[in-house]
């Protein structure tokens, strides 16, 4: 039987988002791995054994051979010579790697998580909308304008399931419009920390109609070709989006972060 980190709470007594549905063993301890790591369960300069975590996880030695690539390669863990296995402090970390930024949100340090994240965006969304105004088709900018609509009507319906996957198909349409490749690479942080702000409860169950007349006024200021308004309007989402958060959060009383 595989031990597993406890899937309904973390630290601060909030539940971790579920792994992704990747098949296998494999994934299933690279996620309690991995999570234990970010959460601090597992301490930085920490030392282990390939043979502690065959015992800690009941698995083969090869799977955590695998899962310990996979882990080094995001750096949280390095091999060393006549050491072990280390646990790397956060600075060493890969902060962009979307598993990371899952696991980071199972932690302590879930709002300077969201902070960091929300602040990268609010400096590449609002241009990537400017950039789409220009570069997107016709048939994107409409079927933008469609995606915002059915947001809407979600969001006035309290449908968060139907609404978390609306808004990462929005902001995705937004980034890939851009027609710039680096941002295009962001949607996988974007629908990360989008499902973390669902699965932690740090938006509200309707959100507010002033977001969603944004994400319209987006939709609407790409269509027209309009930059300058869609650029406005998207750094409005986000400083909607930080606010519905920090208010949430204050009210649990828990750690902010640094």
């Amino acid at each position: 039987m595989l031990y597993s980190v406890d899937q309904s709470s973390a630290p601060g007594g909030a539940p971790t988002q579920p792994a992704p549905p990747e098949a296998g063993l494999h994934a299933r301890v690279l996620d309690h791995l991995g999570t234990a790591i970010c959460t601090g369960e597992m301490a930085a300069g920490s030392v282990l054994s390939i043979d502690d975590l065959v015992d800690r996880c009941q698995v083969s030695r090869s799977v955590v051979r695998e899962v310990l690539r996979v882990l080094a390669s995001m750096g949280l863990i390095e091999s060393r010579r006549r050491v072990g296995i280390m646990i790397q402090p956060a600075e060493a970390w890969k902060v962009f790697d979307p598993r990371v930024i899952r696991w980071r949100l199972a932690s302590d340090a879930r709002m300077a998580q969201m902070r960091s994240i929300t602040e990268l965006r609010t400096a590449i969304e609002p241009h990537a909308a400017w950039l789409a105004a220009e570069r997107i088709s016709d048939d994107e900018a409409s079927e933008l304008v469609g995606v915002a609509g059915k947001l809407w009507a979600a969001g006035k319906a309290g449908d968060e399931a139907r609404f978390l996957d609306l808004d990462i198909d929005f902001h995705r349409r937004v980034l890939v419009g851009s027609g710039n490749e680096m941002f295009e690479e962001l949607q996988l942080i974007v629908a990360e920390v989008l499902a973390g702000r669902h699965h932690y409860h740090l938006m509200p169950h309707y959100p507010d109609e002033q977001a969603l007349q944004l994400h319209t006024d987006v939709a609407h200021a790409i269509q027209r070709r309009d930059g300058e308004r869609a650029r406005r309007a998207m750094v409005g989402i986000m400083e909607q989006g930080f606010a519905e958060m920090r208010s949430l959060w204050e009210r649990t009383f828990e750690p902010d972060g640094p």
